[in-house]
């Protein structure tokens, strides 16, 4: 704007053609201005969208980074625990086998004494021998 008056900004037509002519062009010149400040916003619009566009993208490769990073760490997990189960599975099967052995000598043990024990169970129900007891007292 080149300052020409108080009709520069102002809306009514100025008296003078000199004037006039100075009036139009602070028009032009003010409109022209309002365009390039249009362009400037839509160029920080579009701005915002490529920031915000690679913003959403960085999200993502992270999401599959963690996503990644989580089914790593749980098959090393799954590892190790099969693994320490695999040491502890043999440790049972070692149990059983020995209680297996242990269950098979009771069996025989009692296979060879039972008739033995039964006879002696029966000799002592059978072998009755009346006494009177110490702490009884007669006639007291």
């Amino acid at each position: 704007r080149d300052g020409g008056g108080p009709y520069v900004t102002g809306g009514a037509a100025p008296p003078a053609a000199a004037e006039s002519r100075q009036w139009r062009a602070s028009r032009r010149a003010s409109s022209s201005c309002l365009q390039p400040q249009s362009a400037r916003s839509e160029k920080v619009a579009e701005a915002r969208k490529r920031k915000n566009r690679r913003l959403k993208q960085a999200k993502e490769e992270a999401q599959e980074e963690i996503e990644q990073y989580r089914l790593q760490r749980e098959k090393e997990f799954k590892a190790k625990e099969a693994a320490a189960l695999g040491s502890h599975g043999s440790c049972t099967t070692e149990v059983e086998k020995e209680t297996q052995v242990k269950m098979s000598a009771i069996q025989g043990n009692f296979q060879k004494n039972r008739e033995e024990v039964l006879n002696n169970l029966l000799m002592f129900v059978y072998d009755i021998k009346p006494e009177i007891h110490v702490n009884y007292r007669i006639n007291g």
